[in-house]
């Protein structure tokens, strides 16, 4: 496994600027302003699922596997088979996650700019273009996601603190018009780490192993 300084050189980062103040009234009424937005991301994963014609059969699948898009099986029996990963595969699966995580900023309160269907602003995520032939396992891409199932656990931990955490950071800016500074690092550790996984597990771009840390 990795260890925290080799997960700087992990092929998917993700950093946030840091706002240095958050505007009270957007905050308040942030659960109500990120619905718009949620419905268009909800419908590209739905959309996705009914191409594969699975979305009214494989609800939980389409919930554990929704970060990767339609692409996740194809990706692996690709990777099993030929040895290959399509790059426009790999292209969707970027530009879905970097709007997804934007929304995600938005609403745990990151950020407070409206996400943007295509532009970067301040969340700037990326994943690096594997090298199939060479860097990736034929067979691994079957069991990755028992080999993260330790992964699986503290994030499931992680998100709830993240819950609780969230309210504290709603309250402060309504008091305060900043975000405090711990706060913000954690929850973006916390989607760091979540990206990593998900890179490894879902998204199917490296067999290097996520550390378990919160650290760039």
């Amino acid at each position: 496994m990795e260890s925290s300084i080799e997960g700087a050189t992990y092929p998917a980062t993700i950093e946030i600027d840091y706002p240095e103040t958050a505007g009270r009234l957007t905050a308040f009424f942030r659960i109500f302003a990120v619905i718009p937005i949620a419905i268009i991301l909800g419908s590209l994963f739905r959309g996705a699922w009914q191409i594969g014609g699975n979305a009214a059969n494989n609800g939980g699948t389409y919930i554990a596997l929704g970060g990767a898009g339609i692409t996740t099986i194809p990706a692996l029996l690709m990777i099993l088979f030929r040895k290959k990963y399509p790059r426009w595969w790999f292209d969707w699966n970027l530009a879905l996650t970097r709007f997804s995580t934007k929304i995600g900023a938005y609403a745990l309160l990151l950020r407070h700019e409206y996400p943007s269907t295509d532009e970067e602003q301040s969340v700037h995520l990326n994943l690096v273009y594997p090298d199939a032939h060479n860097d990736l396992s034929r067979g691994l891409p079957l069991v990755k996601w028992f080999l993260a199932i330790p992964h699986f656990f503290v994030l499931a931990f992680l998100g709830i603190a993240v819950f609780f955490v969230s309210i504290y950071v709603w309250f402060t800016i309504l008091f305060t018009g900043r975000n405090p500074r711990g706060a913000f690092d954690f929850v973006v550790g916390v989607m760091r780490w979540g990206l990593r996984v998900e890179a490894y597990a879902a998204l199917l771009i490296t067999d290097k192993y996520p550390p378990f840390s919160l650290q760039p």
